[in-house]
């Protein structure tokens, strides 16, 4: 009995020494990773100045956070960065935020693009939560949209709808279809 427990003892470290360690502190890092991935959301939704014209993405790898996309106002930019890095387990914060330039004419598309859009019967009701599926980002005459939508139709129509305002020199569309396919 004593040799059969020194061999188990031999065959955990040695498991421990090798890397054969069980799967629980694996599922504990996947645990806190989601937390973060959470954490972040949440924390980007929570801005207070953040709207249907600003677009926040973000990639989380172990403590790092990056941070993407574009916003109307510098302050966005640096309330994001702040926000993310008071969350408990992120170490570092990469802020690639691009700020777009500011510009009367892409004032005018942007609020065109959004009665377009949300003024549509079938599209309304993406704007009926505190923060609209479909996010309108305009540089320079340039417009695209992000977000979810729930069918192919809604995105063709959202398309549609954002082509139709004047002034605008393109249009990409970026919105994603329920679950993933773009």
């Amino acid at each position: 009995m004593k040799k059969l427990s020194l061999v188990v003892s031999a065959m955990i470290l040695a498991g421990a020494v090798f890397g054969w360690t069980s799967s629980a502190a694996a599922q504990r890092n996947d645990k806190v990773q989601q937390n973060i991935i959470r954490e972040v959301r949440h924390q980007l939704l929570m801005l207070p100045y953040y709207t249907v014209f600003d677009n926040l993405e973000y990639k989380v790898e172990g403590d790092k956070v990056t941070l993407l996309g574009q916003v109307t106002r510098p302050t966005l930019k640096s309330d994001a960065e702040s926000a993310v890095k008071s969350i408990e387990g992120v170490a570092t914060v990469d802020n690639q935020i691009e700020v777009l330039p500011l510009s009367p004419m892409d004032d005018q598309i942007r609020r065109a693009e959004y009665r377009a859009i949300y003024g549509d019967t079938v599209l309304s009701k993406y704007g009926w939560s505190s923060m609209p599926s479909i996010h309108i980002i305009v540089k320079n005459g340039h417009v695209t949209l992000v977000g979810v939508v729930d069918n192919q139709s809604d995105k063709d129509l959202a398309n549609i709808r954002a082509n139709a305002v004047p002034n605008v020199f393109s249009v990409t569309n970026d919105l994603t279809v329920g679950g993933g396919s773009k």
